[in-house]
């Protein structure tokens, strides 16, 4: 984990772990329980911050790898992550957490502009901000929207919480004998192509000293856990 315990993050939700027991969509059970969990996170006085992914919906290179324009792929792909922000606003509101949604693609009848300094004083108000739509441009992922959000809100850390335990040697899923690390560099990372993020992300966030904390988010109450310094996570970081 980081060095202090931290006091702004960014939380980055694969889209997929919307889905919940299904296959496509977006369950509200499942969104119900990812909103608990960002409140009791938010409870215990952290600035908080979300960038959800749109795979459960629509993913701009699947559509370009079916012979989709890859830019008009990846808008299709930003708008369904402002789905899934509203959905996550929804069920926060209605919790009382104050939650702002913030596009890249403007689209004010929906939800703010993204603005920096505006993201930040949301913050420091006690807000959630869940940034939408990527970075507004096509041939980006939501991983490096979210690790530019990180460094442009000054996070200490982000926590992307996935379907696996942490970042693994090999894919868990399909190489049983696949290795956790506790602790990983992000130049290691980069050299072996292990799938964390991709490049871009990565290297954003070395660049910005930002550490990355993989973890399981589909696992009921793991981000309290983690949070905790307890649980089972990996951390990309500098070099010992």
């Amino acid at each position: 984990m980081t060095s202090a315990p931290p006091k702004r993050i960014l939380l980055k939700l694969s889209g997929e772990v919307l889905m919940g027991p299904g296959q496509f969509g977006i369950d509200p059970g499942t969104v119900h329980r990812l909103a608990e969990e960002v409140k009791a996170a938010k409870d215990t006085g952290l600035e908080l911050c979300l960038v959800i992914g749109g795979g459960n919906i629509f993913r701009g290179m699947a559509g370009a790898a079916k012979g989709m324009d890859r830019a008009n792929a990846d808008y299709m792909g930003m708008l369904a992550t402002v789905m899934n922000a509203l959905a996550m606003q929804d069920a926060l509101e209605q919790m009382g957490v104050a939650t702002r949604v913030q596009s890249a693609i403007p689209m004010a009848s929906v939800c703010e502009p993204y603005i920096r300094r505006r993201a930040e004083r949301h913050l420091e108000k006690g807000r959630v901000v869940i940034f939408a739509a990527g970075t507004g441009n096509p041939y980006f992922t939501t991983d490096s929207g979210a690790a530019l959000r990180a460094a442009e809100m000054r996070c200490d850390a982000l926590y992307k919480g996935t379907s696996v335990d942490g970042v693994y040697d090999a894919d868990p899923k399909k190489v049983a004998s696949a290795k956790r690390f506790d602790r990983v560099s992000y130049d290691q990372v980069l050299s072996q192509n292990l799938k964390v993020m991709d490049a871009s992300a990565v290297a954003l966030c070395r660049d910005n000293a930002i550490p990355i904390i993989v973890f399981n988010i589909r696992e009921q109450g793991n981000l309290a856990r983690i949070l905790a310094g307890d649980g089972v996570s990996t951390v990309v970081g500098p070099a010992a």
